[in-house]
């Protein structure tokens, strides 16, 4: 009996999507962003206080958690490289090289910060406060799907 594919899953190759498996995936990215956002919650990276602290070096707990981050990433990407590993699926899992160039960079860096720096807070942890029950992430949340929307318009006339 053949499985007829589904909508495609980040993360998973389209060839290997199919209903049964989509079941099964599903709840594991969905398990993974509720760990993800009690180690967010519970390390305190979605606190604002920390992140006025951060942004006034008065503290070093949020430069310690990205930068610690940062090196997981870096370390990880580089197995992942050398390693020639494979999915589940027998795909071999490769790492894009990205374009050179500082414009997009910049750009990107300047419309994220000044986002963070008015809202407080990062994209990563909205939904995990809203979780926690910090009500005024909705408006952030809205105006974040806003930015996504707007990039999705623009994204042509932008440097990539």
């Amino acid at each position: 009996m053949t499985t007829k594919p589904v909508a495609h899953i980040p993360g998973v190759h389209p060839e290997a999507t199919s209903a049964a498996r989509a079941a099964t995936v599903l709840p594991i990215y969905l398990l993974a962003g509720l760990y993800f956002g009690i180690v967010l919650i519970k390390s305190e990276a979605a606190s604002w206080y920390r992140i006025q602290e951060m942004f006034r070096f008065e503290s070093f707990h949020m430069f310690g958690l990205m930068g610690s981050a940062v090196v997981t990433g870096m370390v990880t990407t580089a197995l992942l490289r050398l390693s020639k590993v494979k999915s589940r699926d027998d795909q071999t899992i490769t790492v894009t090289p990205k374009d050179r160039g500082w414009k997009r960079y910049v750009l990107g860096g300047l419309t994220f910060g000044a986002g963070w720096g008015l809202a407080g807070v990062c994209p990563g942890p909205i939904l995990a406060l809203l979780g926690a029950g910090i009500w005024p992430m909705l408006l952030v949340l809205a105006f974040a799907l806003l930015g996504t929307y707007l990039y999705g318009l623009l994204k042509d006339h932008l440097p990539h």
